[in-house]
């Protein structure tokens, strides 16, 4: 079952055509993302043991748009591909359903404070 994060979209969010400008899909799966591993679990484990999540490859297909006003979730699916990446397939619907809009593949590596590549904390591994 994938773990839904709703939320709204602002004028802010679109550019001169009314439209979501395409960017801002990556932060709504980055907004996702943050919330599914937890806020304060991300910060404990930055601050703690200093690993930090990048992300690998990203790959979003757009099927629709999206305009002011509109109520959407990300549908997130993770799957731990690896010892190394964790991969989140990111799909954004409308909250009164339907077709996805976006469909987003979110490849994610773990590094240490000197941006080595480390593996995926247990816990991490654990929770996914």
């Amino acid at each position: 079952m994938p773990y839904v994060f709703p939320f709204q979209i602002y004028y802010e969010d679109t550019d001169h055509s009314g439209r979501v400008y395409h960017a801002n899909f990556l932060k709504y799966c980055e907004r996702a993302r943050e919330h599914l591993l937890g806020v304060d679990e991300l910060v404990r484990l930055f601050r703690d043991e200093g690993v930090g999540f990048v992300v690998y490859k990203a790959e979003l297909t757009f099927r629709e748009g999206a305009v002011h006003g509109d109520a959407l979730e990300v549908r997130t699916t993770p799957r731990i591909e690896s010892a190394f990446r964790a991969v989140f397939q990111q799909n954004i619907h409308r909250q009164s359903g339907g077709p996805p809009l976006v469909e987003a593949t979110i490849h994610l590596v773990c590094v240490d404070r000197h941006q080595k590549l480390i593996q995926l904390p247990d816990r991490v591994r654990q929770g996914l």
